[in-house]
């Protein structure tokens, strides 16, 4: 994984706002996805349950991709013996959550998928100058679990898990170098 910049010039990723950016026209082909970006996605912001990021080409509203983020913890019992030897013996470990993430289906194929983990990993990595955060965690949807593999992320060793996870470390390591 490395950090792109090559779309920096015709794209932004902003934080949601439903008076800002157009989202009716968005489709992953996830509806699960779609329906929570059009109807959801603003609530969410609003409760601070979740903070919406959506990628729109520069100049113009509509959504092309997005993703959310939020707090997460995970059992310290989930993590591989290798990665909880050197941790404190807490039942939890504070992580950040990718929880939704997509990208309309005319853009797909382009890289702006990579382009928006990015920027989530980014601002996870800078969120934690304020809040510790040990894991970026991921629940894979339906064909996904590859992408994410190939950028890093991780399985959890226990089979009934099907979230990823990539150590703030290996973050640090992407945006320190």
């Amino acid at each position: 994984m490395s950090e792109k910049g090559e779309f920096q010039d015709q794209y932004s990723i902003e934080l949601f706002n439903k008076n800002q950016h157009k989202r009716s026209n968005f489709s992953c082909g996830n509806k699960e996805l779609d329906r929570y970006l059009k109807k959801h996605a603003n609530q969410e912001l609003k409760i601070d349950f979740a903070n919406p990021f959506v990628l729109v080409k520069d100049g113009q509203r509509d959504v092309l991709g997005y993703y959310t983020l939020s707090s997460f913890s995970i059992r310290l019992k989930s993590l591989p013996p290798n990665k909880k030897k050197k941790l404190p013996n807490y039942p939890r470990v504070p992580s950040t959550l990718i929880g939704r993430f997509g990208v309309d289906k005319n853009y797909q194929g382009r890289g702006l998928g990579e382009f928006l983990l990015m920027d989530a990993l980014r601002n996870s990595y800078k969120g934690t100058s304020k809040v510790a955060f040990h894991l970026v965690v991921v629940e894979p949807k339906e064909g996904t679990k590859d992408f994410y593999m190939k950028n890093d992320f991780e399985p959890f060793p226990d089979p009934e898990n099907d979230r990823l996870y990539l150590p703030m470390d290996t973050i640090e390591e992407i945006f320190e170098h």
